[in-house]
């Protein structure tokens, strides 16, 4: 089954905030985090049931570069990203959005 993959817009906010970031820090670094993510989500998208679930039916994927989580479900045939969080910030925090 195809899923299609639908980021919340505070999801969306927090990929900008952190690519901002990270460009700030170094030319470049930014856009390399965004293909990072991006790769992340091509393979939540190709097996979404290959990720942990970490509380009911969320389920977390961790980039391998960059400390940042993905937090998902899947809905009627949808993913949805809810957060893409720094892996330091509090470890509950993503609850507030399922």
């Amino acid at each position: 089954m195809t899923y299609d993959i639908r980021l919340r817009e505070e999801a969306e906010n927090d990929l900008t905030e952190a690519s901002l970031w990270y460009q700030q820090q170094q030319s470049g670094l930014g856009h390399e985090f965004l293909d990072e993510v991006l790769s992340l989500l091509q393979s939540i998208q190709d097996r979404p049931l290959s990720y942990p679930i970490i509380y009911r039916e969320t389920r977390r994927a961790l980039t391998s570069r960059f400390p940042f989580c993905v937090f998902y479900q899947i809905q009627s045939g949808s993913i949805i990203i809810f957060a893409v969080m720094h892996a330091s910030r509090a470890p509950h925090s993503w609850r507030d959005r399922t």
